[in-house]
């Protein structure tokens, strides 16, 4: 079966983009905006598209009266809690310019690993695209524990676009792409294209350093696989780069799937 390749993004039918906490909260709340104008473009021409969006404690650390992000996880499932509906609302508020209606999808990876919940949620999820809703996906911190939780959202959006057989995986960050060692080092250069298998020996990742999230370089490198293995095409670049990312703009770092059987 043939895969997705990088001129194709046009055509790609079934579109999963994740966005991470420091890109679209505190001082870059306003980035919510030029991101919708990005997805509805893809939507206006047919496109399937679901954004699994983290930030649901960052927005709420602010009502908290947090200035850091906390460490007890009952405070972190507090300002979720309160996150999560204002997170929503901010997207659902931009999203009215284009008509286009947001559905919330909470998941926890025990939805992702029991199979009648993953069965469930694989049909809300068809159901929601088949009547051309937005999903916007998140974990739901507010019950997630320590123990059982996907870790980051890079992972849970791989592992949503592999649920539904997405033909794209658009990761955002603060980065334009992934290079062979942190950006801010001497010597580090762009990789535009990782072939499917190519496991980067003597390649350098670092963790995220925005404060608020938790990923990081390393972590979309682990997601992308996920994804790239079960089929799905990954393109890894900032956000402010997202609309020519869906547009087919050669931006970013390509990772190239492996064919589905």
């Amino acid at each position: 079966m043939s895969v997705l390749g990088r001129g194709d993004i046009k055509t790609a039918a079934r579109i999963v983009v994740k966005v991470g906490s420091s890109s679209i909260s505190g001082a870059n709340v306003s980035q919510i905006s030029p991101l919708v104008d990005a997805l509805a473009e893809a939507h206006a021409r047919g496109a399937e598209i679901v954004l699994v969006s983290s930030g649901a404690i960052a927005t709420g650390m602010p009502y908290l009266n947090l200035e850091e992000r906390p460490t007890d996880l009952a405070t972190q499932q507090a300002a979720a809690s309160v996150g999560q509906n204002l997170l929503i609302f901010r997207y659902q508020d931009s999203l009215r310019r284009y008509s286009i209606i947001a559905g919330q999808v909470l998941l926890t990876a025990g939805d992702l690993e029991n199979p009648s919940h993953r069965s469930n949620a694989r049909r809300a999820m068809n159901r929601l695209l088949g009547l051309r809703i937005l999903p916007i996906v998140n974990e739901n911190d507010t019950v997630a524990t320590h123990e059982i939780r996907f870790g980051d959202n890079d992972r849970l959006a791989a592992l949503v676009a592999t649920l539904i057989s997405a033909d794209l995986l658009v990761l955002l960050s603060d980065v334009d792409a992934l290079y062979t060692r942190p950006p801010h080092l001497p010597g580090a250069e762009r990789i535009p294209h990782i072939a499917a298998g190519d496991r980067l020996p003597g390649v350098e990742f670092g963790a995220s350093a925005s404060g608020v999230g938790t990923g990081g370089a390393g972590t979309k490198v682990s997601a992308a696989r996920i994804a790239a293995e079960a089929g799905t095409a990954v393109l890894v670049t900032s956000t402010g780069l997202v609309a020519q990312a869906l547009r087919g703009d050669y931006v970013g770092t390509w990772f190239e799937p492996t064919p589905r059987q």
